[in-house]
């Protein structure tokens, strides 16, 4: 059987896990920064804020989600996703609203905050457990059907959005979008009909971590592992957020409309998907592990030509790079929990990575808008940022080491 075969007879037999994954996914889009960031000129406009303003308040909501996420990421080792799932989609419904029907910027905080945890935070983390835990020999293409529901908003989503901003009021636009998550949660209860409880899947799929045991958190957060791996998280989400969240400034600087930018994005999204799709079978093919060091050289190039952008081509060839370092962030770091730590603390272990991640998206934009507002131009920027990415991927060398010893160990 070929490997396309492969995977078409995958999803089909899987088909209502997957289908829930692939949908938790596209539904964190609304509380993700390349959504919010559509509307970052509107409400700088609405609530009289600068850049620097504007990503003060973001950097304060998303810090908060962070936070939050260590306490509630734990969760999906003791709920289902029929109740867990489907209570974040309803809250994130909600949120949606609050967005759209908030009168004051005093409230913003609060917006980004329920925004970003319910989007960005609960419901990704609960996808990508689910994937993780549910599947054990095909773990790497479960979490890479899962991650194209996030790569289909990221692929229509800023067009669309772009597109009703000329013709609809934006808050019209964000009631749509809670209407849109409210409607789908019966969908995922219908889905989720024959779910297993995460203690029934644990002593059928649990696997184990390196040198044979399971990970607590503790054990975990106190090992150099660990932390080696946190540049990797904290600078990706952070600067590749950055990079989302001052579009529109992005595209004022270049002299280009925000709609010429927008439209390159789909190009991106569509190496995303080829990039998670390859990284998911060579995952099952060859570990997680093996793959690490790599998968952020394409960003560092992708940050230079950022900077040195001369038209829209080239940035549109750097977007494409982030597209393929974006499927080895999708895909590689979530099976390499699981590869390192087993998969019986995977949820509380996970609820770490996933505030890391959640806090570096918060620091990326406050930080850039920071050094904006005092005259450190966005596209001088994206040098520093690419030299971070680079140290980022020189400490993954320490992981792949030490899983080296590990197999080699008695």
């Amino acid at each position: 059987m070929s490997s396309e075969q492969g995977y078409i007879a995958f999803i089909r037999t899987n088909a209502p896990f997957l289908a829930t994954g692939a949908l938790l996914s596209l539904l964190s889009s609304f509380g993700q920064t390349f959504f919010i960031s559509i509307f970052g000129g509107e409400i700088r406009a609405a609530y009289g804020l600068s850049n620097g303003d504007w990503g003060l308040i973001y950097m304060v909501g998303t810090s908060a989600s962070a936070v939050a996420m260590v306490f509630a990421g734990g969760l999906a080792d003791r709920f289902r996703v029929r109740q867990l799932g489907i209570t974040a989609v309803l809250l994130l419904g909600l949120s949606c609203i609050l967005m759209a029907l908030n009168p004051i910027a005093a409230l913003l905080p609060v917006s980004v905050f329920l925004l970003r945890f319910f989007g960005q935070g609960m419901t990704t983390h609960v996808a990508t457990v689910a994937m993780a835990r549910w599947f054990v020999a095909t773990r790497g293409r479960a979490l890479a059907v899962a991650a194209m529901g996030f790569m289909l908003g990221e692929a229509t989503l800023p067009l669309l959005m772009v597109w009703l901003k000329l013709r609809i009021d934006w808050h019209l636009i964000w009631l749509g979008c809670a209407f849109f998550c409210l409607a789908m949660a019966p969908i995922l209860f219908r889905l989720l009909r024959l779910e297993r409880t995460p203690q029934s899947v644990a002593h059928q799929t649990h696997s184990i971590g390196l040198f044979d045991k399971q990970w607590t958190r503790a054990d975990a957060l106190r090992h150099p592992l660990f932390w080696a791996m946190v540049p990797a998280i904290m600078s990706f989400s952070g600067f590749g957020t950055a990079f989302w969240f001052h579009q529109v400034h992005f595209a004022e600087i270049k002299g280009w409309s925000h709609l010429s930018l927008v439209a390159v994005f789909p190009l991106g999204t569509a190496t995303l998907l080829v990039s998670t799709i390859v990284f998911g079978w060579a995952i099952d093919r060859v570990g997680a592990i093996r793959l690490l060091p790599f998968y952020l050289l394409p960003l560092i190039v992708a940050f230079v030509l950022h900077w040195y952008a001369p038209s829209l081509a080239w940035t549109a060839l750097a977007v494409m790079l982030m597209g393929m370092a974006g499927g080895g962030q999708s895909t590689l770091l979530n099976a390499c929990w699981a590869e390192f730590f087993g998969t019986q603390h995977l949820g509380s272990i996970k609820s770490a990575t996933t505030a890391l991640m959640v806090l570096g998206s918060a620091i990326g934009p406050g930080l850039s808008g920071w050094l904006i507002d005092r005259g450190v131009g966005f596209e001088q920027q994206m040098l520093g940022y690419a030299f971070v990415f680079l140290c980022a991927a020189a400490l993954l060398l320490y992981p792949a080491t030490l899983a080296r010893r590990s197999a080699a160990a008695p």
